[in-house]
């Protein structure tokens, strides 16, 4: 056995020793089937806390040198046909990149490094093979296999920590990327290439060096669903065990959704759409852990993750970021383009890229039905009402209280309530919102900035006559409220916007919410003297239709 090369099963003992153990085993089944195929390049990325490394672990005493069956012949795996058919069977290389790869180091050195001591451990093995360039990895390990015909088993932990701790360093990432590259493509020594990290492989415009890697993110684990985390009911079965309210546990704890893949024979109910198992609700295993172990239910996240750094990326007010985690916090949910990150933690393009990148880093939930991201339990709020402590955030979350109360006053028809808040909330914008309809109706939609977590909002809906300035629809999770048809003025007045209304009758383009519409005149008067009471007045008028 070598430090790297077939390291042994010790690891993975460890952890069937441990007090709370979830048998995982069952994922070596389909990667059993992409063994030496064209798919046998398989990249798993999900949060820290979520048994990654517990993972790569099993593999290692799964598939590499060494005596494992008894480890696995006592769980699930072993209740599958030929679940045994690569026990043991190939050299495993196992290597963890945090112990080359160093905040401020070099990367060609560090890949140096890892390839002399790897290189070590195939000499100390097949002492015998006539190796060409002991300098040279790839030549090495094609000699082993040429003259032995034994393929290897690659697996590599914390794949990304080089975009994780060499943040700035974009000559280091493109030599790690081209060294991963011609290690691992297309070689024939390789029977399946294993990587596991917190981000997905990093993106370079249309194209990745790692192209052949298909990813199993926490996004879209697919066939990796169930190994994510811990599933509802393993979670069940061990409220159960450790005497624990299984309520108290999902209250803290549960709350990522994942999609798995359809099963051959359900894809028919699937398109029909009859199929109900397609997502699954994880939990964070090392939290469950911890409670179930103390049976203390707190926040554990911070044990391993330092709340500052979720502080340090919200701080980072792109596209009005503050004001997208009042909503969060508040319960709501904010739609996310996920195809748009650039899977690193410097490529920034706006507040939808922090958004997903905290969807990779386990800060967000995210559901792929509705591409929406979301805070998926107490735990985590916990930790964003933490990092949102210090004073720069007070006039956010007063923004964000003042939008609540526009909102219920708006249901609740207090014109004058909602003229005063909307006034506001126009003060607070910029100077250049005061001199337009269009800028007036920017100043609305800041002020409504609550209702995202009840509302679809859409500006210049056609009524067949005219265009309704904005309309604020219910989602389905809150058919209960009423949809909101806006009309806008600017230096009118309201019995101008009412007349609007009702003369190109936009309320019939809303009959499917008859009863349940307001119809809200506002205008704002911008040329009144700066002496007088009715300086930056705002008027509105609120109707049931």
């Amino acid at each position: 056995m070598g430090r790297y090369l077939n390291p042994g099963n010790v690891k993975f003992e460890e952890t069937l020793n441990s007090e709370i153990y979830v048998d995982k085993t069952e994922s070596i089944i389909y990667l059993n089937t992409i063994l030496k195929t064209e798919q046998k390049y398989v990249c798993v990325s999900r949060p820290r806390r979520f048994g990654k490394t517990i993972a790569a672990n099993m593999l290692a005493a799964y598939y590499g040198k060494g005596e494992s069956r008894e480890l696995f012949a006592d769980r699930l795996i072993a209740g599958h046909e030929n679940w045994d058919k690569y026990i043991n069977h190939f050299d495993v290389v196992r290597v963890v990149m945090t112990d080359f790869i160093k905040e401020d180091g070099d990367v060609k050195a560090a890949l140096g490094k890892m390839t002399e001591l790897l290189v070590r451990d195939l000499k100390k093995q097949y002492p015998d093979v006539d190796y060409y360039d002991t300098d040279n990895l790839i030549l090495s390990m094609s000699d082993v296999y040429e003259e032995t015909g034994r393929q290897f088993v690659i697996i590599i932990d914390e794949w990304d920590v080089v975009f994780r701790v060499c943040k700035e360093d974009m000559k280091g990432q493109k030599v790690y990327l081209d060294f991963l590259r011609d290690w691992l493509k297309d070689q024939e020594y390789v029977a399946l290439a294993y990587m596991t990290g917190i981000l997905p492989i990093k993106k370079y415009g249309q194209h990745s060096a790692l192209n052949m890697f298909r990813e199993f993110s926490i996004i879209t684990p697919m066939q990796f669903a169930q190994y994510t985390g811990f599933t509802e009911e393993e979670v069940k079965e061990k409220c159960n065990e450790y005497n624990m309210h299984y309520e108290d546990i999902a209250s803290w704890y549960n709350g990522y959704i994942v999609n798995t893949d359809i099963p051959v024979e359900m894809r028919n109910e699937y398109r029909m759409g009859e199929y109900e198992g397609k997502s699954l609700s994880i939990y964070s295993p090392l939290s469950v852990v911890e409670a179930l172990s103390t049976g203390i239910i707190q926040n554990y996240w911070n044990k391993t993750e330092n709340y500052e750094t979720l502080a340090e990326y919200i701080r980072m007010n792109y596209d009005g970021l503050k004001d997208s985690v009042a909503l969060l916090m508040d319960g709501g949910r904010l739609k996310v383009n996920i195809n748009k990150y650039q899977n690193d933690m410097t490529s920034f393009g706006g507040s939808n890229d922090v958004l997903v990148m905290l969807i990779h880093l386990g800060y967000l939930g995210y559901d792929a039905d509705t591409k929406e991201v979301f805070i998926p339990n107490n735990e985590l709020l916990d930790e964003f009402k933490t990092s949102t402590e210090s004073e720069e955030w007070i006039d956010t979350f007063t923004s964000f209280k003042k939008s609540q109360k526009l909102l219920e006053a708006t249901w609740e028809g207090k014109e004058d309530k909602v003229a005063e808040l909307l006034e506001w909330f126009h003060d607070t914008a910029e100077n250049k919102t005061y001199n337009s309809e269009a800028a007036l109706s920017y100043a609305v939609q800041m002020a409504y900035y609550a209702g995202q977590k009840y509302y679809t909002t859409i500006q210049e809906l056609d009524s067949g006559k005219g265009y309704v300035d904005l309309v604020y629809l219910p989602s389905p999770k809150h058919p209960d409220k009423p949809a909101l048809l806006i009309e806008l003025k600017y230096d009118k007045s309201l019995e101008t916007a009412a007349d609007q209304i009702r003369s190109k009758n936009y309320p019939q383009k809303l009959m499917h919410y008859k009863d349940n519409l307001l119809l809200i005149s506002i205008n704002y008067e911008k040329d009144v003297s700066s002496t007088d009471t009715a300086y930056k007045h705002h008027s509105c008028s609120i109707e049931k239709a």
